[in-house]
């Protein structure tokens, strides 16, 4: 899975988050709840709504719901009539306003779809990266995922996207077509490709594709051996597709790694906790603390898959599972950090699916890195803080084969300080059992 930093489209966090996944079984009817209640709010827009208030009342990390009386809230709510779900989901938005949290969120079951769609980490289509081409102005294909429907039936890197059933893609944008192009798995799909001057028409059938959020390459600095890894996000594929970067890139006898964390939004708690121990032997990740006030603490567990030195880099996109990790590996002295301050978010959500298709995500915890910092609107700051100038973040912007190389301002600084050999390395302590993550505690 070698491959270039070249950007890929992602729904952005302040939209849905990053990468999440649905939670485990959850009681939809909070036990307040009547026989004579259910009933009457039976297949109601009412039901949604007090189902949200109910997740809301028994999860939500701050107890004083803001200093709102959250059941003048509920008694609300339910005094009010709703002609249609649409009039309930604008009711359930106001009433979550009054928490001012954004991470708190309903979603329309449009929009919680594209979210587990998302974090899944797989999409049902024929497995392609595509942009629009800036010289010609067509849809052009990046790259052919590995085992897709795409790569099986020949589609190669250049080929440009003329016709989707039978649609022009004359002026579509990539999301447009995206939209066109997924689908239901089993499905058939006919693209009309341009190649070498010869139009081509394909059909194809839809499938689940392992979207992959980790590239990775060997590279030769001098006389280092380093292996570059980027992390797009934290999705449910994330440690599987990391842990194999790793073995391929130790298998080359790398000598050193630069993970890159920039314009990560996060993703899945556990996938954050389960990558950090593929740099750490020993020591804390992360801690949280939920509205009881329970401590629960995650730490690593001998299953390091490399000792080799490592940099870290970060800006402010890097939020939220890439603080966590990046705190593991920065307070435990075993990575340089280099970049700019990055987002600052410690809070962690749980997401609930609700019987109508749409979803609730509820901030339940706050998190702490190994040294008890909170990084809350703060950030963490690099050990290294480099920022890149207006012309250079154009210049990586514009020409994302930049990104990684000595063109790349923050990786040849990781490049140059691996090279000096001048952060510490890992430290030794005392072995402690991790403390296992409930199926619905996310963080994203």
């Amino acid at each position: 899975m070698n491959s270039s930093a070249k950007n890929h489209s992602l729904l952005q966090v302040a939209m849905i988050g990053g990468a999440i996944a649905t939670t485990a079984t959850v009681s939809l009817f909070g036990p307040a709840w009547t026989r004579s209640v259910r009933a009457a709010l039976q297949d109601s827009p009412k039901a949604v709504v007090d189902q949200v208030w109910q997740l809301v009342n028994s999860e939500y990390v701050d107890g004083k719901f803001n200093q709102q009386d959250w059941l003048a809230v509920r008694k609300n709510l339910l005094s009010k009539e709703y002609s249609s779900k649409e009039e309930a989901y604008v009711a359930i938005r106001e009433a979550l306003q009054k928490l001012n949290d954004p991470y708190t969120r309903f979603m329309d079951p449009q929009q919680f779809e594209a979210l587990t769609n998302q974090t899944s980490g797989e999409v049902s289509g024929i497995g392609i990266r595509m942009e629009l081409n800036e010289t010609t102005k067509r849809l052009t294909v990046l790259e052919a995922i590995e085992n897709s429907p795409a790569l099986k039936a020949g589609i190669k890197a250049g080929d440009e996207i003329l016709a989707i059933d039978g649609k022009s893609t004359q002026q579509m944008k990539v999301d447009d077509a995206s939209k066109l192009i997924r689908g239901k798995e089993g499905t058939v799909i006919t693209l009309r490709l341009g190649r070498s001057g010869n139009n081509i028409d394909l059909k194809l059938t839809r499938a689940k594709i392992e979207v992959p959020t980790v590239t990775y390459n060997l590279k030769q600095e001098g006389n280092r051996r380093v292996g570059y890894i980027r992390l797009r996000e934290f999705s449910a594929h994330a440690s599987e597709q990391m842990a194999r970067a790793i073995r391929k890139l130790n298998g080359q006898k790398v000598d050193s790694y630069v993970l890159d964390l920039r314009g990560n939004p996060g993703g899945l708690l556990q996938a954050s906790v389960e990558i950090a121990r593929m740099w750490l032997d020993d020591g804390g990740i992360v801690r949280t603390v939920n509205r009881q006030g329970f401590n629960e603490d995650m730490k690593a567990n001998r299953t390091a898959l490399t000792k080799l030195p490592l940099a870290v880099l970060v800006d402010g996109n890097s939020a939220s599972a890439s603080e966590i990790l990046t705190g593991a590996l920065k307070d435990n002295k075993r990575a340089v950090v280099v970049g700019t301050q990055t987002f600052g978010k410690a809070l962690v959500q749980s997401v609930h699916e609700l019987p109508d298709g749409s979803g609730l995500a509820v901030t339940i915890a706050h998190y702490y890195t190994p040294k008890g910092t909170d990084i809350n609107h703060k950030g963490i700051t690099p050990d290294i803080k480099l920022e890149l100038t207006e012309a250079q973040e154009r210049q990586l912007a514009s020409n994302p084969q930049l990104i990684g190389t000595q063109n790349d301002p923050q990786y040849a600084r990781a490049i140059a300080v691996l090279s000096n050999n001048t952060f510490a390395t890992p430290p030794i302590n005392p072995t402690n059992q991790p403390m296992r993550l409930g199926a619905n505690e996310l963080k994203f």
